[in-house]
């Protein structure tokens, strides 16, 4: 096993030089030989969470277990283009969710665009190509007539009617990874910046064709993270909800009004305002959440009842460590995380405004 590479995941009152590599080598541990991270070792493995934990790799220096998950991904993925919700232990053989999310399948386009920011390896860009370009056509396929993204196809390939906004606000910054990717090998996808136009504009002014989800947290902050929303848009949505799920020295609320604050979230939201340019409180929340961190593996628990004092669920997930180790890396500057996150050097697609 390698040092990890822990300069720029030193954050005061978060992580120590010691406390970060103690984190990435937790996270290490639970990534199987094959590559894949389930949440933890028995738990269940679902794309968008390998990808994140994957992605948190990459940003302390573990280019070779990153790439593993990677190839894990490319290995696995069913010929229309999707990945299963869920395998346990991140045993391919063994799926326990046939629904394919499509904000689980679009995410690989983040991270193998972060990997390639963080080695510049074209070899690895042209052998992912393939499989982001089959994500992301599945995921297209699933969009709905206003732009919205159906968040789940059925094993029997039926869609559903119904678009998530935190989903497709996702599904929005892997559009914009995978056009990036597009860009960077020449081979232009009209028809992908025309549907990331659309799912844009309706992010942004059709919140009645996504599920009402407004008691949840990622529903707040998720459009700001996804990009979708930018500049004084941005930073009114995060003002307006703040008082109503943050809180303080504890955490970011998971769903309102249950007194349930969870890591992953918190660190989400920490991501979300750097990207708004409010570093210092970005830096209060990672701070606040470091209760969660487990002293003896340097992983971190899922979620704390704080009426109650009480851990809930009692496990310590790959993705909630990862997702804090990418909120720390952009705070700490570095380049791939902040490219990918900031939006540099991503295409915005055509925004159409008709409908």
């Amino acid at each position: 096993m390698t040092t990890p590479r822990t300069e720029h995941l030193v954050l005061t009152g978060v992580l120590t030089a010691e406390q970060a590599a103690q984190t990435v080598r937790g996270m290490l541990a639970v990534q199987r030989p094959d590559g894949a991270i389930p949440w933890f070792r028995g738990h269940h493995l679902d794309p968008w969470d390998h990808t994140e934990a994957a992605m948190a790799l990459d940003a302390a220096g573990e280019h070779e277990a990153a790439e593993r998950a990677y190839d894990w991904l490319a290995r696995h993925q069913n010929e229309d283009g999707s990945w299963y919700a869920a395998y346990a232990d991140g045993d391919a053989a063994d799926v326990t969710d046939r629904g394919r999310e499509t904000n689980f399948c679009a995410y690989v386009a983040v991270g193998v665009w972060h990997h390639y920011l963080a080695t510049g390896d074209d070899t690895f860009l042209d052998r992912m190509w393939p499989t982001v370009y089959s994500a992301m056509e599945f995921v297209l396929r699933l969009q709905l007539p206003g732009g919205q993204i159906s968040w789940r196809c059925e094993d029997d390939g039926s869609g559903a009617d119904d678009a998530l906004l935190t989903g497709s606000s996702s599904v929005h910054h892997a559009l914009r990874c995978a056009l990036a990717i597009a860009e960077e090998r020449e081979e232009a996808q009209p028809d992908w910046e025309l549907a990331v136009g659309a799912l844009r504009h309706a992010i942004r002014r059709h919140p009645e064709r996504f599920l009402d989800k407004s008691r949840y947290s990622m529903d707040w902050y998720y459009p700001v993270l996804g990009g979708a929303l930018t500049g004084a848009e941005a930073k009114e949505r995060i003002e307006r909800d703040w008082d109503r799920f943050v809180v303080p020295e504890v955490g970011v609320r998971c769903v309102v009004p249950n007194p349930w604050v969870t890591g992953g979230e918190s660190a989400e939201l920490a991501l979300a305002l750097w990207v708004v340019g409010e570093s210092d409180r970005a830096l209060e929340i990672l701070q606040s959440i470091q209760h969660l961190r487990d002293p003896k593996t340097g992983l971190y628990w899922t979620g704390y009842v704080f009426e109650d004092g009480a851990v809930w669920p009692e496990e310590l997930t790959a993705w909630t460590a990862g997702s804090l180790l990418l909120a720390v890396a952009a705070l700490g500057g570095d380049e791939a995380t902040c490219a990918v996150f900031s939006g540099e050097r991503l295409p915005w697609g055509l925004e159409t405004e008709c409908c």
